[in-house]
């Protein structure tokens, strides 16, 4: 489904920074803009930034269903910086899983924004969900019966020569005490 990405631009609140990027909103089945202005409010700028296809798996409805369950249902924006560009922003990514907007904040290059999902937005993860879940029984891994702890391998190095057990307990003579 075609997603529009809408970005506010506002001045910035620090010298190092003259304005602020922020994602506010999505627009479900929106057509293709680039950049086009929705509205502006004095110094505060509304843009229709992109419009990108959002994505939904199989293997992924158990993270969807996680979303929704959440207070508030969200979509996730992945944006990379652009720099030296007009408009520093450029998004890679919109997805309904919050799993893997979460890999997408491991590596620290991306910035991901968390904008509340519009309800029709919801009511299509949803279709979707109830379509294509399958319930998956948890199922406790049981162990062997094979003892691996009979044989220590690992403990020192076998090249060099040990005089004594490397457990023993420290000896109650004590070198260079006198008494």
């Amino acid at each position: 489904m075609p997603v529009g990405v809408v970005v506010r631009k506002t001045p910035g609140v620090t010298k190092w920074s003259e304005w602020s990027w922020a994602v506010s909103a999505v627009l479900p089945g929106a057509g293709p803009a680039e950049n086009r202005i929705l509205r502006t409010e004095g110094d505060c700028t509304e843009y229709h930034f992109s419009t990108v296809n959002i994505e939904l798996h199989g293997a992924e409805t158990e993270a969807y269903m996680t979303g929704l369950a959440s207070k508030i249902p969200s979509v996730y924006v992945v944006l990379r910086e652009q720099v030296g560009a007009e408009i520093p922003l450029e998004v890679l990514l919109v997805t309904a899983s919050p799993y893997e907007a979460q890999d997408y904040t491991d590596s620290g290059e991306e910035i991901v924004e968390k904008v509340p999902m519009p309800v029709g937005l919801i009511a299509w993860v949803r279709d979707f969900i109830e379509n294509h879940h399958v319930e998956e029984a948890f199922v406790k891994r049981k162990r062997d019966k094979k003892r691996v702890d009979i044989h220590q391998d690992g403990i020192g190095d076998p090249r060099i020569e040990q005089i004594s057990d490397v457990y023993r307990a420290p000896s109650s003579r004590k070198v260079g005490f006198i008494q």
